[in-house]
């Protein structure tokens, strides 16, 4: 079952399943979802061009060497991957990497700002 891919409805209700996660459509035809007002965490192109969200800095490099995922555009230095649709990865996966890229973005939050949005 982890290996069915999320469609775009899929993607966007997990991520405003997160503690604290707002969306806004930005930029023409992008739909962002953020956290503590304006700390983006996920970027979905309504284009249907794919979906960015921030990785783990060690984990960078192996996630853009593999099919189907690459750099994303103008965050790739903030160790951002932009994963065209259909999406490369199962649900699974792709879920646990939404949700620490929303831990990522959390964790660097004042301590104040945390409390309730720490999983």
């Amino acid at each position: 079952m982890s290996e069915r891919k999320m469609t775009e409805a899929q993607v966007a209700a997990f991520c405003l399943g997160l503690p604290g996660v707002q969306e806004d459509y930005k930029w023409g035809g992008v739909r962002v979802f953020s956290v503590a007002g304006n700390k983006m965490f996920a970027v979905m192109d309504l284009a249907g061009a794919g979906l960015s969200f921030k990785v783990d800095t060690e984990l960078f490099l192996g996630y853009v060497d593999r099919p189907g995922v690459r750099p994303a555009p103008y965050l790739a230095r903030a160790h951002w991957i932009s994963v065209a649709q259909p999406y490369a990865m199962g649900r699974g996966e792709l879920e646990e990497l939404l949700r620490r890229s929303h831990q990522l973005v959390v964790r660097r939050l004042p301590k104040r700002v945390q409390v309730g949005l720490l999983l």
